[in-house]
């Protein structure tokens, strides 16, 4: 019986070969000060690249103000658009595809990392419970951000807008919105963080508003069949979470539906904050099964997915293909292990975030498969 995993499948454009996909894992290992993309990226995006396979590279602020960690590659200078060509090139020369998460961290920030140490920006002047790295990769508490001006939004929508093109320049196959794990897009979605009383503000449609000009923005800039979103509707990441999640993101995949992207990509609710500890949620419902009936086109489900549990989804219509995160890390030939059913190898988490080629570049692959 042939493996739903690895039948074909049609995103935007591309003709996928498989539907085991790269999901986006920040690695804070950009080249520091210009915070652009190296060799030694590219060396990683290269080793996780399949024929036909699609990789979602590491989200990518797309302006100073977008950065919550120190050493994430951004898209929005020259020097990063030269450093992602290395990427896109690699992930190319294996006959992979590459999309780039567009991100804008909101109130997940601290000074030390904004632009003349100003507060971060967010809609309203609310602090996220919890702590995040500053700029020397040190804990601190989330500050009270910024509420931005309403007549400041129309840049916001601008930078993701340009960030989108200058990805498409850096040879990426299309973009992924990043509107899940509370950052800026989500911040404006949820009521717990959005206390606006402008147009961006207030009921469903208005606290919906932000995110939807982006995505229509990234649209006209680079086309339908080059852009994707993710969202995390039962998410509980970096102090989201919505009371009753299904009015409001009901509303959101319904007007997303309409705009023909790529694809959807939900993270399930079960593995929500997964990049920062291991979790697996208990009596959480399954996000790709209550949304599938609003969303048309291709759809991604990602978190704590093991190579059974993804053909059970793909095979039961739940979702088109299933995104691998951490596994991915520390096997750089995830698919072929999963089509040969073969053990994965174990991710050490202490080298998740910054450092060197250790824990990110020496995770070895099989051996080549026999000749039969």
């Amino acid at each position: 019986m042939t493996s739903k995993l690895f039948t074909p499948l049609q995103i935007g454009a591309l003709t996928l070969s498989h539907r085991v996909v790269m999901a986006p894992l920040t690695r804070m290992r950009a080249s520091r000060g210009d915070n652009a993309p190296t060799a030694l990226n590219a060396d990683y995006y290269g080793q996780r690249a399949t024929t036909g396979g699609l990789i979602i590279a590491e989200a990518s602020p797309v302006a100073p103000t977008g950065h919550g960690a120190p050493a994430t590659p951004g898209c929005y200078s020259d020097a990063q658009v030269e450093g992602w060509k290395l990427v896109t090139k690699a992930v190319h020369a294996k006959g992979g595809f590459i999309f780039l998460q567009l991100w804008h961290v909101g109130r997940i920030s601290h000074s030390s990392l904004q632009p003349g140490a100003a507060a971060p920006v967010a809609p309203s002047a609310i602090a996220a419970a919890g702590s995040g790295l500053t700029a020397t990769f040190e804990l601190a508490p989330f500050q009270i951000p910024r509420a931005l001006e309403t007549a400041e939004i129309p840049a916001i929508v601008a930078a993701y807008a340009q960030a989108a093109r200058n990805a498409i320049a850096a040879g990426f196959d299309g973009v992924e919105v990043h509107g899940a794990n509370g950052y800026l897009l989500e911040q404006f979605l949820q009521s717990r963080s959005n206390t606006r009383t402008d147009g961006y503000g207030g009921g469903i449609e208005n606290r919906a508003r932000l995110m939807l000009e982006v995505t229509r923005a990234v649209v006209d800039a680079v086309g339908a069949a080059r852009t994707g979103i993710r969202l995390s509707p039962y998410g509980r990441a970096n102090d989201s979470g919505e009371a009753d999640p299904m009015p409001l993101y009901s509303y959101v995949v319904a007007e997303l539906d309409t705009l023909g992207l790529a694809y959807l990509h939900l993270i399930e609710p079960r593995a929500s904050g997964a990049g920062q500890r291991e979790v697996d949620h208990q009596d959480v419902p399954s996000a790709a099964e209550l949304f599938r009936p609003l969303w048309r086109g291709p759809l991604i489900a990602a978190g704590n997915f093991t190579a059974d549990s993804a053909e059970a989804c793909v095979a039961a219509g739940h979702a088109d293909a299933i995104a691998f995160g951490r596994f991915f890390i520390s096997n750089p030939d995830l698919p072929e292990r999963i089509r040969r059913h073969a053990a994965f190898t174990p991710y050490d988490r202490k080298t998740f975030y910054g450092g060197d080629a250790a824990g990110y570049t020496d995770y070895p692959a099989m051996a080549p498969a026999a000749a039969r």
